[in-house]
């Protein structure tokens, strides 16, 4: 299968290169010639290609930055992903393309509506989750009015070795594996109430391709463990695995101008449709996020 990848240098695209390689693919990314904001360019690199499949993965991902450049959120998560599916159309052979979405699109619900099913009605509360669930919409309608075939997929939090410390995870392994150095007094943090369905990326990256081959044009299907746990939980656990005892304090600065407190996912429709469960346990994924700090983690962060 030859397989274009946008967002192919992120972390999550660094780990589907991996698997897609490992399975016997043909990989193409295009971060190094075209920008998913650049229509024309991406229609003449996606054309060139002439790829069986895409997998899209390019966005701005940061839930806390898109409150502060909503306008820059949209730009690419939304009219990225339309510039995406027109440059698609114009294949001379049609591509199944993957949209990559995000759980946050559910929004804030109530215990009682746990799990969340991917029957649940969008209730964004960030501009990242607008966006999301915008491109969602476009990418059904580009299925159901011009017959491409556009599989979305939610994936719930995942994390593992190689995600940088924007994130709540590696951000937490980071200071520890820092304070076993240099004997830091603390553990800084955001809310440590909000509760995360949390999945390891190789997990994940699994899950994708098997959607590519198999998903059902115009479905969506939620990529997660099935299980919360809370913030404050990952870092007792990362604190234990790496036999550091500092106290964890809430840092108002990491904290977002709104909270979801808990989302956690229903994976049936997944597990039915193409066999996918999760292979990783949580206990190993941090392990491995911790073990990769320890060693030094990403050179150009320090």
């Amino acid at each position: 299968m030859r397989v274009l990848l946008t967002g192919s240098k992120g972390f999550v695209g660094h780990w589907l290169i991996a698997h897609l390689e490992a399975e016997g693919d043909e990989v193409i990314g295009l971060d190094a010639e075209v920008d998913v904001t650049d229509a024309g360019a991406l229609r003449e690199a996606v054309t060139a290609a002439a790829p069986d499949a895409i997998c899209h993965l390019a966005a701005l991902a940061s839930v806390a930055a898109s409150f502060g450049d909503s306008a820059a959120t949209y730009q690419v998560n939304t009219v990225g992903t339309a510039n995406l599916l027109d440059a698609a159309l114009a294949c001379r052979d049609r591509p199944r393309v993957l949209l990559v979405s995000s759980s946050e699109v559910y929004g804030r619900v109530t215990p009682e509506e746990l799990p969340l099913g991917e029957d649940r009605p969008f209730a964004p509360v960030s501009p990242y989750a607008a966006s999301k669930a915008a491109a969602e919409m476009i990418g059904l309608q580009t299925w159901l009015g011009s017959g491409l075939e556009v599989i979305r997929v939610r994936p719930f939090n995942h994390t593992g070795p190689g995600q940088r410390p924007d994130f709540v995870v590696p951000a937490l392994a980071a200071q520890i594996a820092r304070a076993a150095v240099s004997g830091a007094t603390q553990l800084s943090t955001g809310n440590l109430q909000a509760r995360r369905d949390l999945s390891d990326v190789r997990d994940v990256v699994r899950a994708y391709r098997l959607l590519i081959e198999r998903g059902r044009p115009g479905e969506v299907y939620n990529v997660c463990r099935g299980e919360a746990v809370s913030i404050r939980e990952v870092a007792e656990r990362l604190l234990a695995l790496a036999g550091v005892d500092i106290p964890i304090v809430v840092d108002p600065s990491r904290v977002r101008p709104v909270e979801i407190a808990e989302l956690r996912g229903d994976a049936s429709r997944i597990g039915a449709a193409v066999g996918w469960k999760p292979v990783y346990t949580l206990d190993e994924t941090l392990a491995d996020v911790l073990g990769f700090w320890q060693a030094g983690g990403l050179a150009e962060t320090g």
